[in-house]
C-alpha cells in the first residue's frame, strides 16, 4: 500500500499594526493560524507547518527591544499548549515556528514539533541566523541553535525542519537526509528582490541532492515593520525529484494542500544512488578550509 500523507502548508500576513499590545497582535494571529489549521483538519490534512514566527510580524527587519515581549518558553509556553491541544483534537501532526525564550535573555527562533495526538517531540532553533542587507538584523533578537539537526519521528514519517536563511547552507539540508528525513519543512519571511529567484532553485536542489520532499512556506503582503519590500508566499511542496507539485498565490493568505507519496523517496534513491557514492573520507577539506 502506498504512503501517502496529505500535507498542509500556511502563508499569511500580519493581522494587526505594530503599534498594537504585543498580546492583540499575538491574538489575532494565533487565532487566523487557528482557523486555517481548522479548514485543513476538516480537509484530512495529516501534517501542518506554519510560518517563521508566525504570531506576529517579522519584527526583526528593526532593532527594537519591545519585540522581546513576544518570547515564549518551549515546550512550557501557551502557544506550544494551544498547539497541543488542538493536535489533540484534530489528530495531525504540527510544525509550529514561535520565538523561544530558553532564559532571560537567551532567544531562539525555534519550531516546536508535536505529533498526531498532542504528545511533543521537541524543537528544531534555526541554526543560520542572518545580520545582513537593510531589513535582517536576527543577530539582535536570536541566538544561533545549538541543538543540531534533529529528525523527528512522527505518526506521519521522518520530519526535519530548517528556517528560512538556514536554506542557502546545503550542510545542513545533507545532515537532515543522512539522518532519515522524509518531509523538510522550511518555514521562512522572505520578502521580493535579491533572493526570489532563489526560492524555486535551492530547496528543490536540497530535494534532490537527499531525496526527500520539502514544504517551503512564506508570508504574504506588506506590513511594519519592514517597510522596503513586500513578502511573495508562493509556498510550495516539492518532490524528491525536485519538481513542484503545488504552490500558493503570491499574496493570499492561504492553506496549500498536497498529497506526497513517500514511496517515491525508496523509488528516486534507488535510480541515483547519492547516498551511496557520497565520498565522506574525502571532505575533510571543507572543515579545514572553514575553520
Amino acid at each position: 500500500m502506498a504512503r501517502i500523507v496529505r500535507a498542509g502548508l500556511i502563508q499569511a500576513h500580519n493581522e494587526l499594526g505594530v503599534d498594537r499590545p504585543m498580546d492583540q497582535i499575538k491574538e489575532a494571529m494565533v487565532g487566523k493560524h487557528l482557523r486555517l489549521m481548522e479548514q485543513a483538519a476538516s480537509s484530512g490534512v495529516q501534517v501542518v507547518c506554519l510560518q517563521e514566527l508566525f504570531y506576529g510580524p517579522y519584527f526583526p527587519a528593526e532593532q527594537d527591544v519591545r519585540w522581546y515581549g513576544l518570547v515564549e518558553k518551549v515546550p512550557e509556553g501557551p502557544t506550544t499548549r494551544l498547539m497541543q491541544d488542538f493536535a489533540r483534537r484534530h489528530p495531525m501532526v504540527l510544525v509550529v515556528p514561535v520565538y523561544e525564550e530558553d532564559l532571560t535573555g537567551v532567544y531562539y527562533n525555534t519550531a516546536a514539533v508535536i505529533d498526531a495526538g498532542g504528545e511533543y517531540l521537541g524543537k528544531y532553533r534555526k541554526q543560520h541566523i542572518p545580520h545582513c542587507l537593510p531589513g535582517f538584523w536576527e543577530k539582535f533578537y536570536f541566538k544561533p541553535g545549538n541543538l543540531g539537526y534533529p529528525v523527528f519521528s512522527t505518526a506521519v514519517g521522518a520530519i526535519g525542519v530548517y528556517i528560512c536563511y538556514d536554506r542557502h547552507f546545503p550542510e545542513g539540508a545533507r545532515v537532515l537526509g543522512l539522518k532519515g528525513a522524509e518531509i523538510v519543512f522550511n518555514p521562512s519571511a522572505t520578502v521580493a528582490g535579491l533572493s526570489e529567484y532563489l526560492w524555486e532553485l535551492e530547496q528543490p536542489a536540497h530535494a534532490v541532492a537527499n531525496g526527500y520532499f520539502i514544504g517551503a512556506i512564506n508570508r504574504v503582503g506588506r506590513e511594519l515593520p519592514w517597510n522596503i519590500g513586500e513578502f511573495y508566499g508562493k509556498s510550495y511542496f516539492c518532490d524528491p525529484r525536485g519538481r513542484i507539485l503545488a504552490q500558493a498565490s503570491r499574496d493570499k493568505d492561504e492553506l496549500l494542500i498536497a498529497d506526497l507519496d513517500l514511496d517515491m523517496i525508496r523509488e528516486v534513491r534507488n535510480t541515483w544512488q547519492f547516498f551511496r557514492d557520497r565520498r565522506p573520507e574525502t571532505y575533510g577539506e571543507i572543515r579545514e578550509l572553514l575553520l
